[in-house]
């Protein structure tokens, strides 16, 4: 009389919740922890330049990656980190109100964002694991619309709980207070809910006497060097990582000041929204036109192909960036106005940056290494599943872009002012139009029902 299978979950139960749990963390660290610095009395270049950092976690995420899949098993990982994300949340709150709050909460912080890329590794490899193949096409859109959910929840609704309780209560710090306070409690929940919940998958594949598909995957230290050898004698390898560190730098350097420039000051050249105000603008109505512009890229992409839609968004990632010149210029008051140019500028981003995923997965996929060919078939089998390992490491480059420009970014702007910083953002949108005229893309590549 056997209990019923935890393979038997249906992953209607931790699919969303997983993926909604995975975008939490990367927006407190990525999104909130600038906008309560900024309440908090930081300079704009203190900001960019501690909040960058915290990109590191996914700059080097590749390299930790194989101790997710040697030890212990993905859901041991996600519960781990999930309980570690929870406390790390409740350390920020409790220490906003120290003396030394920013070294105390930037350690929070880091820690946070350690525990976010490594829950990322565990989720995605638990994805595969606890679901067959038709399974995985099935929930492939579910988890990316948990995960969009989240960004609304993460950055919207909890920029407008800490803007309603710093109106009401009159104390900015006690407002973050309660509002981190209030995250760590639902992700605490998230943490109990996934405890129970998740299916124990690799337990049940570990009594099995023969090695599973998962088992022949794992990556030994050979392997794992073989991987970044591999990645780095590819053809066209240095223009490609060009391609990924150069593509965004303009959105790098506009992430960082384009909510501090909503929060500021009007007599320092900002628009004063309010907290909640800018969790409207920005954390509601961006998002929306971030993932409407990602969703309707991924359609064109599939339709004509990456070849043929490369330079549309290569246009509507940096041309939009204009608005925030035209914004700091006007200083219009008005939410609508405001939401509506923030609307425009994530539309394009979102449509823009659809070419950035699909290169790096083009790059991964393109069989051209200078390395001399193994004919066996499980030569062929390792090649295929070091794809994966490659677009991880492509990942990590794809954090440096973001990290290394947001480093300078807050420096830049008190120098230049808001004005004459939007300008240079658009300047830098050469960068962009340079390194997207040096790659080389096959024509098919994307196209929907190629024969490959």
């Amino acid at each position: 009389m056997k209990s019923q299978s935890p393979k038997h979950t249906s992953p209607w139960a931790w699919v969303p919740s997983l993926y909604f749990a995975e975008g939490i963390p990367y927006l407190m660290v990525m999104a909130i922890a600038a906008i309560m610095y900024k309440k908090l009395g930081l300079g704009n270049d203190e900001i960019a330049l501690y909040t960058s950092w915290l990109y590191l976690p996914w700059v080097i995420k590749p390299l930790w990656s194989p101790i997710v899949d040697m030890f212990k098993t993905k859901r041991w990982w996600i519960v781990v980190m999930e309980f570690v994300i929870g406390v790390t949340i409740a350390g920020v709150a409790l220490t906003i109100r120290a003396p030394q709050f920013v070294q105390y909460t930037m350690a929070f912080f880091w820690l946070m964002a350690f525990s976010s890329a490594t829950h990322d590794i565990a989720a995605d490899g638990f994805y595969m694991i606890g679901l067959d193949t038709n399974k995985q096409s099935l929930f492939v859109g579910i988890r990316s619309t948990f995960y969009r959910i989240s960004m609304i929840a993460g950055q919207g609704l909890t920029l407008i709980l800490a803007g309603t309780l710093e109106r009401n209560l009159g104390d900015e710090p006690l407002a973050w207070t309660y509002t981190m306070a209030t995250v760590a409690v639902v992700f605490i929940l998230i943490f109990l809910y996934h405890a129970i919940m998740l299916p124990r998958v690799e337990k049940k594949k570990q009594e099995n006497s023969l090695p599973t598909s998962e088992e022949k995957t794992k990556t030994s230290p050979s392997q794992f060097l073989s991987v970044f050898k591999e990645f780095f004698t590819k053809q066209g390898v240095w223009i490609a990582i060009v391609f990924m560190l150069l593509y965004r730098f303009p959105e790098a350097l506009l992430t960082k000041i384009a909510p501090l420039f909503l929060i500021d000051e009007a007599v320092d050249g900002g628009l004063e929204l309010s907290t909640d105000a800018v969790g409207i603008a920005q954390g509601t109505v961006g998002v929306v036109g971030l993932t409407i512009g990602g969703i309707l890229g991924g359609i064109a992409a599939s339709r004509g192909g990456l070849k043929k839609w490369l330079w549309p968004m290569v246009w509507a990632i940096t041309l939009p960036d204009i608005i925030y010149v035209f914004l700091s210029i006007l200083m219009p008051s008005n939410i609508f106005v405001i939401s509506a140019a923030i609307f425009v500028e994530q539309f394009g981003y979102g449509f823009g940056f659809t070419a950035y995923m699909l290169f790096m997965l083009y790059f991964c996929q393109t069989d051209n290494s200078q390395e001399p060919r193994a004919k066996s078939q499980e030569s062929k089998a390792r090649g295929a599943n070091n794809q994966t390992s490659h677009y991880a490491i492509c990942t990590g480059f794809m954090a440096l872009s973001m990290m290394l420009p947001g480093m300078v970014a807050g420096y830049l702007q008190q120098w230049l002012g808001y004005t004459a910083f939007f300008i240079l953002v658009m300047v830098c949108c050469l960068l962009t139009v340079v390194v997207a005229r040096i790659v080389k893309i096959d024509p098919q590549f994307g196209v929907k029902n190629n024969n490959r």
